[in-house]
């Protein structure tokens, strides 16, 4: 394949940012795209290049291969990067790269389409020796195989869609009387939100963990796992919170999942990076839910605790490369964690509430990163997810990843829109975080961290970042300035 010396970025905010950064690092040129709406964004600025792609809505240009493709041949780059969402898990994208002679940053069509397919996906596993939550093999056509279904493997059960992802098209079902519904639903939005309205039955697990393994894999066959994340803090099945490594992690069930994660990866015929994602039951039984064929939001957390680039490492796979390391030769090294901070409204069940940031600044210190969509100001728009940022923090330990991930949190000033920074900072605070106590349920299960917060104002979020600019000369984790605490508990002067 050779050397790649320039790549789009198929993508917007952190991520294209993130991949952008990596690219300077090697050398490599970063081109950009962008909607109307996000003409003045920082992606752009700091690209060696930028093309329109189209206006606002995202069907009409992050999703628009055609516009993209068209990007591509106008700027000349070699290589595309699709970061995360939008058309990462798209084959039609892997296949159009293919068939015009540029290389994709990922895995090839045929293990995106494989593994998009969670029925396929679960046969696969089957095949080849990964465990799997019991249930359908395959699409249930009526109601009444449905039922037979559930009563064969026990209520509650989950109704999901085949083509599903991020919590679209899944229902629980209770008990027989709920389940004719529950298909209704699943396969109406199945069916708005994929265009396939095939719907799978599988057994509900009352309080799981989740936890994923990071592989990566090259063209020759070599695979390995680089340990595994807790992503268990969740709203809506998506992810809010995440830690590597797992806190409920012995030596042999990481032996197990690793294997099984490599065995999953190979099932498919993998190239690049990619996670395999479990669910872990109170009994410390694992199963196989689902693999996201892309780089995820939460690989920061992978990259801190062993020192690698996963981004640098998706681009050497690219070129043809072989990994560089077996599995014996990779430690873990700490312990991290990353919160994501959302344009939205926790008290009001995590609600978006886009609109124009008017000051932003992030922490900055030892053992803290930040990967953020914007600088010091900026414009989180209605019409994409509204991630602001990622605040990621590293400790020789778990308490001390937590503790620097308090002292982050309360040096963040953010104002014009509700965040989720000061639910995170509860989350960090509370017992249940430190005894890692989790589940996916987290969430519903502790309600009293759902405190109303106001939005900092402009004007007390500046005089804020001011003090804490004079006064925290060295580090933000050796002083805790006066007015974090007045402003955590909702005052808004620094009087």
């Amino acid at each position: 394949m050779g050397r790649i010396s320039k790549i789009l970025i198929a993508n917007r905010g952190e991520i294209a940012l993130r991949i952008m950064r990596t690219c300077k690092v090697l050398g490599i040129r970063s081109v950009a795209i962008y909607s109307e709406a996000d003409r003045g964004s920082a992606h752009v600025a700091y690209a060696d290049e930028a093309y329109c792609v189209g206006p606002a809505r995202s069907v009409n240009s992050y999703l628009n291969l055609e516009r993209i493709m068209a990007a591509i041949h106008e700027s000349g780059a070699d290589a595309v990067h699709p970061g995360y969402g939008f058309l990462s898990e798209r084959a039609e994208l892997a296949q159009a790269c293919s068939e015009q002679g540029v290389i994709f940053i990922g895995p090839p069509a045929e293990a995106i389409s494989s593994m998009g397919d969670k029925m396929l996906a679960r046969q696969l596993m089957h095949t080849h020796d990964v465990p799997v939550i019991p249930g359908t093999e395959g699409a249930v056509t009526d109601l009444d195989e449905a039922l037979e279904i559930a009563d064969r493997i026990g209520y509650p059960v989950l109704a999901k869609a085949a083509a599903g992802g991020g919590g679209k098209g899944m229902r629980k079902v209770d008990s027989a009387q709920e389940m004719k519904q529950a298909l209704s639903r699943a396969q109406g939005e199945a069916g708005s939100a994929f265009g396939d309205t095939r719907i799978f039955i599988e057994k509900y697990l009352e309080t799981p963990r989740h936890v994923e393994f990071q592989i990566l894999a090259d063209a020759d066959g070599s695979c390995v796992h680089l340990f595994e994340r807790e992503c268990s803090i969740q709203r809506r099945h998506q992810k809010l919170i995440e830690e590597a490594p797992a806190a409920c992690m012995t030596e042999e069930l990481r032996a197990r999942m690793g294997a099984a994660a490599v065995r999953a990866a190979q099932a498919c015929n993998y190239v690049g990076a990619g996670t395999i994602e479990f669910l872990v039951d109170e009994a410390g039984k694992f199963y196989f839910m689902e693999m996201n064929t892309r780089l995820q939001v939460e690989h920061p957390v992978t990259e801190y605790i062993t020192g690698l680039d996963l981004v640098a490492e998706q681009i050497r796979i690219a070129e043809g490369k072989t990994l560089p390391f077996t599995q014996d030769a990779l430690t873990i090294n700490g312990h991290a964690i990353e919160c994501r901070i959302y344009a939205e409204d926790p008290a009001a069940n995590f609600i978006p509430n886009p609109g124009a940031v008017t000051f932003h600044q992030v922490p900055v210190g030892v053992g803290v990163r930040v990967d953020a969509g914007l600088q010091t100001e900026g414009d989180i728009p209605i019409h994409y997810d509204p991630l602001i940022s990622k605040v990621i923090t590293w400790g020789r330990t778990r308490e001390e990843a937590t503790q620097r991930m308090i002292f982050a949190l309360e040096d963040y000033c953010i104002a014009g829109v509700k965040t989720t920074r000061g639910y995170c900072h509860r989350v960090m605070e509370s017992a249940a975080w430190r005894d890692a106590r989790l589940s996916t349920h987290f969430v519903d299960e502790h309600p009293e961290l759902l405190a109303e917060e106001p939005v900092p104002s402009t004007e007390a979020a500046a005089a804020a970042a001011a003090l804490l600019q004079r006064q925290c000369t060295a580090s933000p984790l050796t002083d805790r300035s006066a007015w974090r605490t007045r402003w955590r508990k909702g005052q808004s002067s620094t009087r």
